[in-house]
């Protein structure tokens, strides 16, 4: 018994110091006349997810973000997002191309499938294809009026060249439309 208690004082005495716990490294800073163009865009709460040749075309671009200040009813993966834009660096100026709010917009209009009703919040998924480039998934968080909760697509269109929202195999980009109006029924009497 006495060698078993002077072994454990040996132990936590004199033993080696524990090893110091490991810091994650910090995410990467984001460059100032990025943060700046994001803040001239969305105000001064935006937040750069993405950043880089984002459409494969051989331009600069910003993905930025306004995130959700209230909490959804229910757990939603992803970012969730009030606006969002992508703005493309066009010399000394930032140039937006695409922009979310209660819409999905590029610069020719409404992108197809976009609710008719305005949408509060958003969940914001994307990724980054070698080839093909950035894809945003846009899901309304609660269901539009008169609508329902579909996740639309936005890629970059490079025959166009402007983002566009994708068909719901988010395999072929769809239209645009100038104006959002609710369709009127066309009964003849």
């Amino acid at each position: 018994m006495v060698s078993c208690g002077v072994a454990l004082s040996l132990v936590s005495c004199g033993g080696p110091a524990p090893a110091p716990a490991k810091a994650e490294p910090a995410a990467p800073a984001i460059p100032a006349d990025i943060q700046s163009a994001a803040q001239a865009g969305l105000g001064s709460e935006a937040e750069v997810l993405a950043y880089g040749d984002l459409a494969k075309n051989g331009h600069q671009e910003l993905l930025a973000i306004n995130r959700v200040k209230f909490t959804p009813e229910t757990v939603v993966a992803g970012t969730l997002v009030v606006r969002a834009a992508v703005l493309e660096n066009e010399g000394a100026a930032w140039k937006e191309v695409f922009h979310c709010d209660e819409h999905l917009k590029n610069t020719n209009g409404f992108l197809d499938g976009t609710p008719l009703s305005p949408v509060a919040g958003w969940k914001l998924q994307y990724e980054q294809d070698p080839q093909k480039g950035l894809t945003m998934y846009f899901t309304p968080l609660a269901k539009p009026v008169g609508g329902y909760v579909q996740t639309l697509g936005v890629r970059w269109n490079p025959k166009v060249k402007r983002y566009q929202s994708l068909d719901r195999t988010f395999e072929k980009f769809q239209g645009e439309v100038p104006a959002l109006e609710t369709p009127q029924s066309q009964i003849s009497r």
